[in-house]
């Protein structure tokens, strides 16, 4: 039997640390791992030029982090439960620290690559930790529900914010420092991390499933690989049947290892939970769509508006401090609204603000080109993000809390990572064949934006149908 040992251990202290403490020590983790999802797109330009990666190494500086952050994600969370969640929280924190150095002193493009991959590994540590540390420091309830949604907006927040502090970095010093910039505030949240933060693990006993780690990190990324494909070789050619063929493969195997392994790392009972289930299926289409936003809308602000990189971030602040305003706000919605109804009104919100921004012009005003739509993108990504963290991690077992809670990212991080793959085929096929201008480019993006909002709609159907009604906080 599964013996659950949730409560900290207190190693020498005589008091817990108060609840805000540790709140704001996950929440720090969280906001660093989002923040180098997208703080890299304003200076992909710069990084173009710098190490003379093309087209498809430019995404793959973006899919290198988010692949092996996704691909790791559910090691990481059931490493947490049994080896303790402060424990792999310190690890996953200085691997990424450790790497945005390598990352950032980077003098060829592998080097780059293989940084940013080191980092996506390392944030698979910490990230499912964060979740969990916060939703165990605080009793499930009112009090833990706007526990998650602080999580909720300052993850949400570094998305955002990456914009604005890669603008700003890239302006005043150069590419790099949006690499190096985690050093010296990664120290910071380790040490404070190492002192404040108690021990928590769930401890059964039970081995690591290495290889179901390896079979799923390896099939979403080869089908990742084999989407990216499509932009050069089409479809139907080789080069990208047989990386697809071969990632679905992998997560065949991945399944049917899983359904065999006696302790495996996805138990696959817990994707008969409908809140698990529904509320992480819902995840991977809402950051299929969201996590394209930051891409095409900083790529449209330099390449077609002609913004610089400090302009371009400058310009994305206030859909940054709508994903916070979203967030705060939907605990409130969800006292009297619940959680289904909420969640769904907040991807009709996104889902107008991708519509509006589909309509994009090569000289498009920044009010109704950027802000407008930014800000109804953004607010909507807020609202629905909190309520379908909370439904995802309501009423599981402690034994299962990490590895539900890197579930949650994994769902949400994996669908932006693929989701990029496919919005950025869709652009350039759209494209394909004509001579690269701002009107041709303007063509792409917009149409990306259609299917994000395609994709949201589609969600929001979804989400109203098999989302359960209770209150996220329910047992």
């Amino acid at each position: 039997m599964l013996e659950a040992t949730d409560t900290p251990r207190m190693s020498g202290r005589t008091t817990e640390p108060a609840p805000w403490v540790v709140v704001a020590l996950a929440c720090a983790g969280q906001f660093l791992v989002v923040l180098d999802v997208s703080v890299v797109n304003v200076a992909l330009p710069s990084v173009r030029t710098g190490l003379g990666l093309g087209e498809q190494g430019l995404q793959w500086v973006v899919n290198a982090y988010s692949i092996a952050f996704a691909g790791f994600m559910l090691l990481g969370g059931r490493a947490g439960d049994l080896f303790g969640r402060k424990r792999m929280f310190l690890v996953g924190l200085g691997l990424f620290t450790l790497a945005s150095l390598a990352g950032g002193l980077a003098q060829e493009s592998w080097q780059l690559l293989l940084a940013r991959a080191v980092q996506g590994l390392g944030a698979a540590v910490l990230a499912p930790s964060t979740l969990t540390i916060v939703t165990s420091a605080v009793p499930e309830g009112a009090a833990r529900t706007r526990a998650i949604a602080t999580w909720t907006a300052v993850g949400a927040g570094g998305g955002a914010a990456g914009g604005f502090v890669g603008g700003v970095l890239v302006d005043l010093l150069s590419w790099r420092w949006v690499l190096l910039i985690n050093v010296p505030v990664g120290a910071i949240v380790l040490a404070g991390a190492a002192r404040w933060l108690a021990e928590s693990r769930a401890g059964d006993g039970r081995r690591l499933d290495l290889p179901g780690a390896v079979l799923v990190t390896a099939g979403l990324a080869t089908l990742a690989y084999g989407i990216s494909q499509t932009e050069a070789e089409g479809w139907a050619a080789t080069a990208t049947l047989v990386p697809l063929c071969a990632g679905l493969a992998l997560i065949a195997l991945f399944l049917l290892a899983e359904a065999r392994a006696k302790a495996p790392l996805m138990p696959l009972a817990l994707l008969r939970l409908r809140s698990v289930a529904s509320a992480n299926v819902a995840m991977f289409l809402s950051g299929s769509a969201m996590f394209c936003m930051w891409f095409f809308m900083t790529l449209y602000a330099q390449n077609v508006l002609g913004y610089t990189p400090l302009e371009a971030g400058l310009a994305l602040v206030p859909s940054s401090l709508a994903v916070i305003l979203g967030s705060k706000l939907a605990p409130r919605l969800m006292r009297t609204a619940g959680p289904r109804a909420v969640a769904v009104a907040g991807t009709l919100v996104a889902t107008a603000g991708f519509a509006w921004q589909s309509t994009m012009t090569v000289d498009g005003a920044y009010l109704t080109a950027i802000m407008i739509p930014g800000v109804l993108m953004m607010l909507g990504a807020g609202l629905a993000g909190t309520p379908l963290a909370a439904l995802a991690t309501s009423g599981t077992a402690p034994e299962e809390a990490g590895l539900v809670s890197g579930l949650v990212n994994t769902s949400r991080t994996m669908g932006g990572s693929l989701g990029l793959a496919v919005m950025s085929t869709i652009a350039a096929a759209h494209t394909a064949g004509a001579a690269r201008t701002p009107q041709t480019l303007t063509e792409g993006y917009a149409v990306a934006f259609g299917t994000g909002a395609a994709v949201l709609a589609a969600g929001a159907v979804l989400m109203w149908v098999w989302l359960p009604r209770r209150s996220a906080t329910a047992h």
